[in-house]
């Protein structure tokens, strides 16, 4: 994964809530980029669930998970509680504003996708704001959407989409869990 050596999210707290966002700049134009973010086509390459449904504002949409996630990530999906023969999560369009603005809850998650030109490519803001812990915490989701992130990088990119190594996932985790909770390093 080329795009893994992105820095680190700034972690966000809001009373009880914590989030994390990711600065991206990305040698695409927002056109092409918001064409990855959302169209099932794209997805698939950098993103663990497709988006079922009508794209506009106040749409109800279910995020199913891809085959191969399902495969992969098997006994992380069962213990958050996805069923993994219908392995879906409900969802809501809170925004689309295309090329610029793609906000959508993904069961307990928010996730904010700001588009903005720079130059000819553009800068892309990500704002996650974490729902439930899943089984590998908060430091595992961070984790999770960077490597994403890094995978949408390289899919614009035109470079192969890989999974990270196990290790390197493990290393990503520790480096967010002593963002997210600095007194448990």
């Amino acid at each position: 994964m080329t795009g893994v050596n992105q820095r680190l999210g700034e972690i966000l707290r809001d009373g009880d809530r914590v989030g994390i966002r990711y600065d991206r700049t990305l040698a695409h134009p927002p056109a092409k980029l918001w064409r990855a973010l959302t169209e099932s086509d794209h997805l698939r390459h950098w993103f663990p669930a497709d988006i079922l449904g009508e794209r506009r504002a106040g749409a109800e949409v279910r995020f199913r998970f891809w085959p191969e996630t399902v495969e992969s990530a098997d006994t992380e999906l069962a213990a958050a509680g996805v069923d993994l023969d219908d392995p879906e999560l409900p969802g809501k369009i809170l925004t689309w504003d295309p090329p610029r603005l793609f906000e959508v809850l993904w069961d307990d998650e928010h996730l904010r996708f700001e588009i903005h030109a720079a130059g000819t490519g553009s800068r892309l803001l990500t704002t996650i704001w974490f729902g439930a812990p899943g089984p590998h915490g908060n430091s595992g989701t961070a984790a999770g959407y960077h490597f994403c992130l890094a995978a949408l990088a390289d899919l614009l990119d035109g470079h192969p989409v890989t999974e990270p190594a196990h290790d390197l996932v493990a290393e990503y985790e520790r480096q967010y869990a002593e963002l997210i909770d600095p007194s448990s390093a």
